[in-house]
């Protein structure tokens, strides 16, 4: 399926279909990866993205070596990429042995992080988020590093405007945010020290039909739960785009490791949102709380600038999440925690 069929879709039927519409790349990235010298391994292979973004980059460079590197406690997902023609490694990327016994790829993508159920957990969190960057940017001294992060490591803007760009410097709210400031830093350290080059990925809400905030929205209209508006815009891009962009930036690194934010070129209003759910599903959506004046949103327009326009429209994400949750397909049932302003998920 080409991206120009799958924009003409008006339902994606199962979870097999969906991951291929999610792994399906475009020419453009076929063209870029191709520039690359080297293959490419993607670290924390195993979280919700992480597979079909290493499918993607399979299919767009068949010819390269694409290694995925996990614990993978879940064994089917190792075997799910092995099938696809992706090359696995179990390693504890908290153990420096395990670590130092990885292969160098001149390509890496570093997906691993702790987020969810920071609560109680920060040591842990602290230890995923800073200690394994050090392991990472010590081994990998000679390779490019995409590394993930997030659109949390910047302060609250003003709705009435974009957002912040990538010059803002990072003032985070919570220990998980505060974290991944130190996994940019680290890797910002490492990248000088050691000559090669980086790219930070300061992405956005990336949208799945299983998990998301359209997903959140969409669960509780149908669930005539109340929408918390104070949060009263996001940012929202469809996964198979993220990804897309995501994988493009392995061209665009730099010493110094330079952020990049990916997303959606136009912020989107949670009631919008909720009110076009509410539309479809021919139910009232129900609100909490006062709208505010800041929220977590930031500016794509570098991205846009290098990338183009994504290839899934808002509404499109909107019709496609809702008629999913409507016939009660398969889901993850993991909240974004997008409304939570304190930083603690």
């Amino acid at each position: 399926m080409t991206i120009e069929e799958i924009q003409k879709l008006e339902r994606i039927e199962n979870s097999a279909m969906l991951e291929d519409i999610l792994s399906t790349p475009d020419k453009r990235l076929q063209e870029d990866l191709n520039q690359l010298n080297g293959d490419i391994m993607i670290l924390g292979v195993g979280g919700k993205v992480g597979p079909t973004l290493s499918m993607m980059a399979k299919r767009a460079v068949p010819d390269k070596r694409v290694i995925g590197v996990a614990r993978f406690s879940d064994p089917d997902i190792r075997k799910k990429l092995e099938r696809r023609g992706v090359e696995t490694i179990q390693c504890d990327l908290l153990e420096q042995e395990q670590v130092e016994k990885l292969p160098q790829v001149r390509n890496i993508i570093y997906m691993a992080g702790k987020k969810f159920e920071t609560d109680g957990m920060e040591p842990f969190t602290w230890a995923m988020n800073a200690v394994v960057p050090s392991l990472v940017g010590r081994h990998f001294k000679n390779s490019r590093l995409v590394v993930f992060s997030t659109l949390c490591v910047y302060p609250f803007a003003a709705v009435t405007g974009p957002g912040w760009d990538e010059s803002c410097k990072p003032t985070p709210l919570g220990e998980y945010p505060n974290s991944c400031v130190a996994r940019e830093r680290i890797f910002q350290y490492y990248v000088k020290k050691n000559g090669n080059s980086g790219c930070l990925v300061r992405l956005n809400y990336a949208i799945d039909l299983r998990y998301g905030v359209l997903h959140d929205i969409a669960k509780w209209i149908l669930n005539d739960n109340p929408i918390a508006i104070g949060t009263a815009k996001v940012n929202i891009i469809w996964q198979g785009d993220s990804t897309n962009r995501i994988l493009r930036c392995l061209l665009h690194c730099t010493n110094p490791a330079t952020p990049i934010n990916i997303g959606y070129p136009e912020n989107s209003k949670v009631r919008e949102l909720a009110n076009r759910f509410g539309e479809i599903f021919g139910k009232k959506p129900r609100f909490a709380g006062t709208e505010l004046d800041t929220a977590w949103i930031n500016d794509n327009s570098l991205a846009l600038s290098l990338f183009g326009e994504p290839a899934v429209d808002i509404d499109t994400m909107i019709r496609w999440n809702a008629d999913w949750i409507s016939r009660d397909m398969p889901v993850y049932n993991k909240p974004t925690c997008f409304e939570v302003r304190d930083g603690v998920f």
